[in-house]
């Protein structure tokens, strides 16, 4: 409770609610980053494996004490995400060694199918991010089940993916990462492509970028082992542990904390596309400015024309496979 400092009266502080769909590997991780990073009071969680779910919320309530203060529900009854604020799809089919993300698709739209039109009756106002691979045609094809106004429902794209990058152009040049500002863009999946002329260190270009004895940081050859390592960091992952979990929880998160808090943080988040450097009728990654209604400006980014005819490859291969599943 708060007091009203002219009237004297009390008022109840608004309370933020998370509902996560599924309590595998990805929704209970991202239900830890949540607390840890005390992003909402209320984290409900929802899956069918009821023993799975109350067993995941039991665990993380127990560690209450050392979090921000919360809330943790959960239930295999939906309703345990009435009146959520955002509600964070995880819920799929597992990616087995060597399986693509767009392999993954049909199983993967077929529980969103049954799942998404009772979250939206259950939690009508709550902003929808997709975590589910592949993400980008998942997204497009909840667009198109759950009506939902495109700004309200997203992906969580190629956050994770920026983020990897960021991390190995930190390691290559020997800088943290948060002083490296660059972004892959497109496909959450092999087609994807970083924008390697508007990425920078600092203030300074990337590809100006020199070493202690002058020379370029970056030339093409190490452009291209970076980027390849980015597209198949999740594959040594999974290949390792099955199944990547941490840095997705943490990206999902940050994500999260751009809708709650009102940030209009610039992030590339997975979103239906009109007449973006014309590209339409497709989600994909480019860099928006996520906000408390959800997805708002997509920011055109300058690219060369290689990286513009990147992005439209990308585009192609997203929705070649959304028409394959009927969307």
């Amino acid at each position: 409770m708060t007091v009203d400092a002219l009237t004297g009266s009390t008022r109840r502080r608004r309370t933020t609610k998370l509902g996560i769909v599924g309590a595998g590997a990805v929704g209970a991780t991202l239900a830890y980053a949540a607390l840890m990073r005390g992003v909402a009071q209320n984290v409900a969680l929802f899956d069918v494996n009821a023993a799975k779910v109350r067993a995941e919320a039991l665990d993380l309530s127990h560690g209450i004490q050392f979090v921000p203060m919360a809330h943790v529900d959960g239930s295999d009854d939906i309703e345990v995400l009435a009146d959520s604020d955002v509600i964070v799809f995880t819920a799929g089919a597992k990616q087995k060694p060597g399986q693509s993300r767009l392999d993954l698709a049909e199983s993967t739209i077929g529980i969103m199918r049954a799942i998404l039109p009772r979250l939206v009756e259950v939690a009508p106002d709550a902003v929808h991010v997709m975590v589910t691979n592949p993400v980008d045609v998942v997204t497009y094809a909840a667009l198109q089940v759950s009506g939902l106004p495109a700004e309200r429902l997203f992906g969580s794209g190629t956050v994770l993916d920026s983020s990897r990058l960021r991390f190995l152009l930190a390691e290559h040049t020997g800088v943290a990462a948060q002083s490296v500002h660059a972004y892959v863009i497109g496909e959450h999946g092999d087609s994807e492509l970083p924008l390697w002329s508007s990425a920078t260190i600092g203030s300074v270009p990337l590809l100006q970028w020199r070493t202690s004895d002058g020379r370029i940081a970056l030339d093409e050859e190490a452009r291209d082992r970076i980027a390849t390592d980015v597209v198949q960091s999740a594959y040594r992952v999974i290949e390792g542990k099955g199944a990547t979990n941490y840095a997705i929880g943490l990206a999902a998160t940050r994500v999260i904390e751009a809708v709650l808090y009102d940030e209009r943080r610039i992030l590339p988040v997975s979103s239906l596309l009109d007449d973006y450097y014309g590209i339409s009728d497709v989600c994909l990654s480019v860099p928006a400015i996520v906000h408390a209604g959800g997805v708002g400006d997509r920011v055109e980014v300058p690219m060369t024309d290689a990286e513009l005819s990147g992005l439209r490859a990308s585009a192609d291969a997203v929705r070649d496979t959304a028409h394959r599943f009927g969307f």
